[in-house]
């Protein structure tokens, strides 16, 4: 198990060896939230209460738990990727190459979000 999902949150789980705990921490928020446990049972069980007791504090203080983001991403690809990827906008009349990545990419973190 390497990570854990409740209400729509998820966490990156770890074992640490040197004091037989598992370790969590929320993913895809602002703060750094974190909890552990020394059984799987426990880990779950920290968790809920982890995010639980986040959502509860956002709302006390009236912040948004989600991380914000801009909608803007700069990424790098070899030319070769970046030249299939023009052929695939213009093959596929998708209205940009931006709109066909952004499906693109969309479906692959939908995919592999639902596989963890």
């Amino acid at each position: 198990m390497n990570n854990l999902n409740y209400r729509g949150y998820h966490a990156i789980v770890q074992y640490e060896a040197d004091s037989d705990v598992f370790v969590g921490r929320l993913a895809g928020i602002s703060d750094i939230i974190t909890f552990e446990a020394d059984t799987v049972a426990g880990l779950k069980s920290a968790f809920i209460e982890a995010v639980d007791d986040y959502l509860a504090h956002c709302k006390k203080i009236n912040k948004s738990p989600q991380k914000e983001f801009s909608g803007k991403l700069m990424l790098r690809v070899s030319p070769s990727v970046h030249a299939k990827l023009s052929l695939a906008t213009e093959l596929s009349r998708a209205k940009s190459m931006n709109e066909f990545a952004e499906q693109a990419l969309d479906k692959a973190a939908q995919e592999y979000i639902e596989t963890q």
